[in-house]
């Protein structure tokens, strides 16, 4: 839990973040400490093991790797440090494209008017979750579990029903497709490394919810409501509002996630996405974010996301059977826990 000073004139509390530390306690602090330590020793591991890990291409494939985690792992880490949860996260970024696609196909509509309507319907989705959340007071768990299950049920049924398989079709002949595509899934050459689009928008998400955390008064209520929603409200924080705000960043960071998926294959297979969510928690807690909330950082959230990138494509490039994968991320889950952990409690003793 984050510690809180007395509020400030305007109601809202003012935690340990705008407090004077000297530079150790501070970089002690840090909650993406241990996974900046992780990072190092993983990328340490697989530029001995495999030889092409350290080629320019290798990196712009690792980053593209880990952009297409961390896109969602910011936001998933703001939640967390708001004390919640959103199981629906990896279905919900598969709805946003099939939304996209179904529409613009079946209405035979210019591209970008699907681009739209799934925008508002994946906000919708989002602003479902915060209402149920924060008016029957169930665990964000259950609510979000349900949503997961409603969605991967809604995006199987109406994709058979409307299209008659379990996948869209082609929307690449059709007008603003183009356009669309540039936006969300374009590539450019930098210093002789394919950069895609992805890495920019997830570099961008990152500045801004690093902004929000330590700038902004909204981040302030974040971390209060994840340390303790009875105190934060307790002290003029707008609890509910709050919530709803982090559902619908997951939710518009699923619609950036979904153009992509659909904008690079031009066709959608309506069953993607169903664990993904696990990932991008997995991510934001190799960053640094507690399971209980009031703790963590969007930056955490990047390197936990580079972490599983480096991961999934230095097992390849080491040619090992990737079905390692899983055992690995589960290994570096249980040691990025228990050094945060340590770390945690280094900062506080130094306090």
């Amino acid at each position: 839990m984050t510690t809180t000073a007395p509020p400030v004139k305007d109601g809202s509390p003012v935690d340990e973040r705008l407090l004077r530390t000297s530079p150790l306690r501070g970089l002690l602090g840090r909650p993406e400490l241990g996974s900046v330590v992780g990072a190092v020793a993983v990328f340490l591991f697989f530029s001995i093991v495999a030889d092409s890990f350290l080629r320019a291409s290798s990196f712009g494939t690792v980053l593209y790797a880990a952009s297409t985690i961390g896109i969602m792992a910011v936001p998933v880490a703001l939640l967390m440090i708001g004390g919640e949860f959103d199981l629906s996260a990896g279905v919900l970024v598969t709805s946003s494209a099939l939304v996209s696609s179904m529409f613009s196909y079946q209405m035979t509509a210019n591209i970008w008017v699907g681009v739209l309507v799934s925008l508002l319907v994946t906000l919708a989705i989002g602003v479902f979750n915060g209402v149920m959340l924060t008016r029957t007071k169930l665990p964000s768990f259950i609510i979000t579990l349900g949503t997961f299950l409603m969605l991967t049920g809604l995006n199987l049924g109406l994709t058979k029903l409307i299209s008659g398989t379990v996948s869209t079709r082609t929307i690449a002949d059709m007008e603003g497709f183009g356009s669309a595509r540039a936006l969300f899934a374009s590539q450019f050459s930098l210093g002789g490394i394919d950069i895609k689009v992805t890495i920019l928008w997830w570099f961008g998400l990152v500045a801004l919810a690093t902004w929000i955390l330590l700038r902004t008064r909204f981040g302030n209520w974040i971390f209060a409501v994840g340390g303790g929603a009875d105190a934060a409200r307790a002290v003029g924080v707008p609890v509910r509002t709050t919530k709803i705000g982090l559902y619908l960043g997951v939710a518009f960071c699923a619609w950036v996630s979904g153009q992509h998926l659909l904008f690079s294959f031009d066709v959608v297979q309506s069953g993607e996405g169903v664990g993904n969510e696990l990932i991008y928690i997995i991510a934001a807690v190799i960053g640094g974010c507690l399971i209980t909330g009031g703790y963590g950082s969007a930056i955490g959230s990047a390197v936990g996301a580079f972490i599983f990138g480096m991961t999934s494509k230095g097992i390849v490039y080491a040619e090992w059977n990737p079905d390692w994968f899983k055992f690995f991320l589960g290994a570096m889950l249980l040691l990025a826990t228990l050094l945060n952990a340590w770390v945690r409690k280094r900062a506080e003793a130094t306090k």
